[in-house]
């Protein structure tokens, strides 16, 4: 299939250029096609944990060329985003990594968590049962918000699975009986953020990526063209079972390259 040389594609991390600490090797020859023939791409992902930079130098890492800070664009960023625009609130909490961390900071807010208005919740490898009591008690009884940046049920290693940050909302939401707003893919807030920081259209983009529940939902919501690989979380028998239908399906990045 050849590629469309008037389109923006939005890739998929996770599952899609890697599997945990491990590239998919097809990636780095596929990345290295867009940048040749002047493709435009943008990495859109679900994960909160890392920074723009901490992606761009783990990828670096892995054999992957000339990558940009601002070739990034993650689910901490969305959300910070949508909420300076939709609340005036400027003392938080939050559960997540660094890559949350520093877009909570980068928005000016205060983190604080006897004064929290919002809590941001996204993945946290080093959370504990005092974190997520801490949270809980931010919400049930400080009435703040609850606003996961993604909900992403699992996340693909090489050889197994590890729970995702959806598995976490849920349990706030249950413990809390509090509304979670969710960020990240499959969300048309995570396909406004993304548009508005690119200065494009629904019709000028394609999603690209491995999760039909994520990255094909997610474009199919929200009117936009969708690839998916098979090479992490689904397959085209999911996509069967699921009902949801890419535009494309192929097995590898390969079967998208003109030789």
């Amino acid at each position: 299939m050849m590629l469309e040389q008037d389109k923006t594609y939005l890739i998929d991390l996770d599952g899609t250029m890697y599997q945990g600490d491990t590239v998919i090797p097809e990636a780095l020859e596929f990345i290295e096609y867009l940048q040749r023939n002047h493709i435009s791409y943008q990495f859109v992902t679900n994960n909160a944990m890392r920074t723009p930079k901490e992606i761009m130098e783990k990828m670096h890492s892995m054999g992957f060329r000339s990558l940009k800070e601002t070739d990034f664009f993650t689910s901490a960023m969305a959300a910070i985003s949508h909420m300076k625009k939709t609340s005036t609130a400027t003392h938080v909490f939050f559960i997540g990594e660094e890559g949350l961390r520093q877009a909570i900071l980068r928005g000016g807010y205060v983190i604080d968590e006897t004064a929290a208005q919002l809590v941001f919740v996204g993945l946290d490898t080093h959370a504990d049962y005092s974190l997520y009591c801490k949270a809980a008690r931010c919400i049930r009884e400080r009435h703040a918000l609850l606003i996961g940046t993604n909900s992403d049920r699992c996340i693909p290693q090489r050889d197994h699975f590890l729970i995702g940050n959806g598995a976490i909302l849920q349990m706030l939401a249950y413990a809390t009986e509090a509304k979670c707003i969710t960020i990240g893919k499959p969300n048309a807030i995570m396909m406004e953020e993304v548009l508005a920081y690119l200065g494009k259209t629904r019709h000028d983009c394609v999603v690209l990526g491995d999760n039909l529940e994520t990255d094909i939902a997610f474009a199919k919501n929200n009117g936009v063209k969708s690839i998916l690989v098979c090479s992490g979380v689904h397959t085209q028998a999911d996509a069967e079972r699921f009902s949801i239908t890419p535009d494309l399906m192929v097995d590898s990045l390969h079967d998208l390259l003109i030789k």
